[in-house]
């Protein structure tokens, strides 16, 4: 079939008007490269809403302002929903959801803003709302497999991917003690049963990432649904006497705290000990309730009333952390990690704490942490991707553990009350990296191998100057997986990692975890070829 001459483009933003302004000008040159592929392949491209003198930007804001637009829209009309930024993805959901033309969503080869994850985070939620779409990536969108692939899906044939990365786990033998171990801990969890502490389930638009219950239920795994208000308040409840004393454990760790003087641009002491009464909030608000994990949402709550939750969201992943002390006295998760899934991603909080107890198990360092999957480009002839995330990575992670670490103030146009972050590079080694998704209305777990690599220091300070410089970074190398393979696979705009001591134990925690989840009842999926496994 071939489609109508006009294909409509629509842009979608984040919900914070600092954000949309800041990165308008990237969004901008983006859809003007998608504009003149288009016409120059022989198609008219109309915009589906206008600039906005007033805020300054031609971004979808909002759920309300979505609507209105796709109320506009021709309902059979070709679409590109071009990305350069992060977004919001309920914001346009609900369009897409009815939408009876072709989909297409694009996003802009770049680690700035960013356009990729921002994508991933809509195609993933196209997925788990079963909406047909195609998806394309360029740094330039003049390459061969841009135009090519763009040329088919105006011509209105699908966009193929290679997905020969792809293994189900039905198609492969796993070891006998691997699966053993895997079993036990899954039927574990299952008969046991856990709490998942959810903070505002939902309120960042990553429609991805809330698994529905009766999908969550045969895990073993149950949500406790809080408010991120109870958290505030838990928080002014503790002293500056108890606040001080986290901060000076982690001084007295190595860590080290970059600080000014203006508040709305620098790192202050006062913000930091607010985000010390914020993790003494969250750890007791966990043990009242019995959570064996917890999400706190942060960025559409809290950021107009306190500072940034991603300090605590490391410390909390990691097993070495400032003691809490209940009440009557008690030292609470003594000698445990309270994991903690960033942006209140179910899906990696799902993940995390599986990874957690088999690593524990397998007598592994059990921290583990979602990132982004950011950017990546080519270093000395090998794709190396820079995975990031504001929050939720454990100092274990760290070349040099807190004394690698460092906080920097989070940037204003996302966190108006400031707060640091945890930053730091990510040591080298063997991982073990996965993926949680609905598809298909069931849950489902792609599971690879890869490692972490130490880079050069400028190369570092590169990747860091064109991506965010505040936030800690991963340089990982995917093992039999492209990156083409991975943008065309990938569910989320969320990779999960974990260590492990070397490239056996990591096969072996590999297959581990492929066992655990395909106990849980998930559909499991094993990306590349370097996995230890056999047909």
């Amino acid at each position: 079939m071939v489609m109508s001459e006009t294909v409509f483009l629509v842009a979608n933003g984040d919900l914070r008007l600092s954000a949309n302004r800041v990165c308008w000008p990237a969004q901008q040159q983006a859809e003007q490269a998608v504009t003149a592929a288009v016409e120059k392949l022989g198609r008219r491209i109309q915009r589906g809403h206008d600039f906005d003198p007033v805020k300054q930007h031609g971004f979808i804001d909002s759920q309300k302002r979505g609507m209105e637009v796709f109320r506009t829209l021709p309902p059979t009309s070709p679409l590109i929903v071009v990305e350069a930024v992060w977004q919001y993805s309920h914001h346009l959901l609900h369009g897409l959801f009815t939408h009876q033309g072709p989909i297409l969503t694009v996003a802009n080869w770049s680690g700035q803003w960013p356009g990729l994850v921002g994508m991933l985070n809509l195609n993933a939620s196209l997925t788990k709302a079963g909406v047909r779409y195609d998806t394309l990536w360029s740094v330039d969108f003049q390459d061969e497999f841009f135009l090519s692939n763009l040329q088919r899906w105006l011509n209105g044939q699908p966009v193929v991917h290679d997905l020969s990365h792809v293994h189900p786990l039905s198609s492969l033998k796993l070891p006998a003690d691997a699966e053993a171990a895997g079993v036990a801990v899954a039927r574990q969890l299952r008969s046991r049963k856990a709490i998942m502490g959810v903070f505002d389930e939902g309120c960042m638009g990553m429609y991805n990432a809330i698994i529905p219950d009766e999908l969550l239920h045969p895990t073993g795994v149950f949500k406790e649904r809080l408010s991120q208000s109870a958290l505030y308040a838990a928080m002014r409840t503790v002293s500056d006497a108890e606040a001080q004393a986290v901060r000076d454990w982690l001084d007295a760790k190595g860590m080290r705290f970059v600080t000014g003087p203006d508040p709305a641009v620098h790192l202050t002491d006062a913000q930091i000990l607010d985000q010390c009464r914020m993790y003494i909030a969250a750890v007791r608000i966990a043990d009242d309730f019995g959570c064996d994990t917890i999400g706190i949402q942060y960025q559409q709550g809290l950021k107009d009333l306190a500072p940034a939750s991603d300090l605590v969201e490391g410390i909390l992943n990691n097993v070495d952390r400032p003691p809490v002390r209940s009440a009557d006295g008690r030292i609470l998760y003594e000698g445990e990690a309270l994991p903690h899934f960033n942006e209140v991603d179910e899906c990696a909080g799902l993940d995390g704490l599986l990874t957690y107890r088999l690593w524990r198990s397998l007598g592994l360092d059990p921290e583990n942490t979602l990132h982004d999957v950011r950017y990546g480009e080519d270093y000395n002839g090998e794709f190396v991707w820079v995975f990031e995330i504001s929050g939720a990575v454990p100092p274990q992670h760290f070349a040099g553990g807190y004394q690698g670490a460092s906080s920097e103030r989070q940037p204003p146009m996302y966190f108006p009350a400031g707060g640091g972050s945890l930053k730091g590079i990510s040591k080298p080694g063997e991982i073990v990296w996965s993926r949680v998704y609905v598809a298909n209305g069931r849950l489902c777990a792609d599971l690879g191998r890869a490692k972490a690599i130490e880079l050069p220091r400028a190369e570092t300070e590169r990747r860091w100057s064109i991506t965010t410089p505040q936030w800690p970074i991963m340089h990982a190398v995917t093992y039999g997986v492209s990156r083409d393979q991975l943008m065309a696979r990938h569910k989320s705009n969320h990779i999960q990692v974990a260590y492990a001591r070397d490239a056996a134990s990591a096969n072996h925690a590999l297959a581990a975890k492929a066992a655990a989840f395909r106990e849980l009842g998930l559909d499991v999926a094993i990306c590349g070829n370097q996995n230890g496994l056999t047909a």
